[in-house]
């Protein structure tokens, strides 16, 4: 018994509920769950189905072109485990939380490798027996790292990269080529207090929330489609150090619920936005 998950995104359309599930029904599978999503202010439609039975893909996703409105990006995707490279700096909070939640079962992922421009946090990986690639930054060229860093990456074959404070700025050649697959945590409730010290930023103008958001990665900076976001209260009495430390929680919270969102495939990225189930 195979186990997959139907994306469906088109042009709304009367009885497009009716069709996807009849022509799932014709192909002798079983709908265990189902969701949708209309955005009225577009136009647009928006379904995830977990199937499970005995795929013939070709044969179903040519049946569901079909009956579906042209233009459509519908597909089929495996249920279950995903593989993923994290690209990190020198801050554990984020990446050891994701360590911890594979290792008990709670994330189901299989973390392939971990690459560091430092070698600060390599002790910690291979506690794991995961293994760790150190790419300095600091004897290369942007594009001489960047094509190091994306030759380790290409070697473990990922189905997404996370960046758990991963804090490089990526050229927009490299972005391209992870298209809607790459996650970053940034520590701020964007589109607030973007860059890189968003914390100084909130603690002078005197917030009274901090929050993260996880988001995939586009060539602008911090503005890629939002996975995840979350505030924890502050007040007057904390100090930058403090918000520091505070948001550190939020962020690996953020962070390992929007991977475990993307893994799951609920989440479909829609122009600049997300879409999630």
């Amino acid at each position: 018994m195979q186990r997959k998950v139907l994306i469906t995104d088109c042009a709304d359309a009367p009885g497009l509920i009716t069709k996807i599930t009849r022509v799932c029904f014709e192909h002798g599978l079983n709908i265990t769950k189902n969701s949708e999503f209309v955005d009225h202010a577009h136009g647009r439609f928006f379904m995830r189905t977990e199937l499970e039975g005995s795929f013939e893909e070709e044969l179903l996703l040519n049946k569901l072109q079909s009956v579906l409105p042209e233009k459509n990006h519908t597909k089929l995707v495996d249920a279950g485990k995903k593989r993923i490279v994290i690209m990190v700096t020198k801050e554990a909070h984020c990446l050891g939380d994701i360590l911890i939640k594979s290792y008990s079962g709670a994330l189901n992922v299989e973390i392939a490798a971990v690459i560091g421009n430092y070698d600060t946090l390599k002790p910690l990986v291979e506690k794991f027996d995961i293994p760790f690639h150190g790419i300095s930054h600091q004897e290369l060229s942007r594009s001489e790292h960047e094509e190091a860093m994306q030759k380790a990456i290409t070697a473990y074959d990922p189905d997404y990269i996370v960046l758990a404070k991963y804090m490089r700025i990526l050229t927009p050649e490299f972005v391209r080529q992870y298209q809607s697959k790459m996650i970053n945590i940034h520590h701020s409730f964007l589109p607030a207090f973007v860059g890189a010290a968003p914390y100084k930023q909130a603690w002078e103008r005197g917030v009274k929330i901090i929050g993260a958001t996880a988001h995939f990665v586009t060539d602008s900076l911090d503005e890629g489609p939002i996975i995840k976001q979350d505030v924890i209260p502050v007040d007057h009495s904390f100090s930058a150090e403090e918000l520091v430390r505070c948001g550190r929680d939020v962020e690996k919270s953020v962070l390992s619920k929007a991977l475990h969102l993307v893994i799951n495939e609920e989440v479909i990225v829609y122009g600049n936005k997300t879409v999630v189930f």
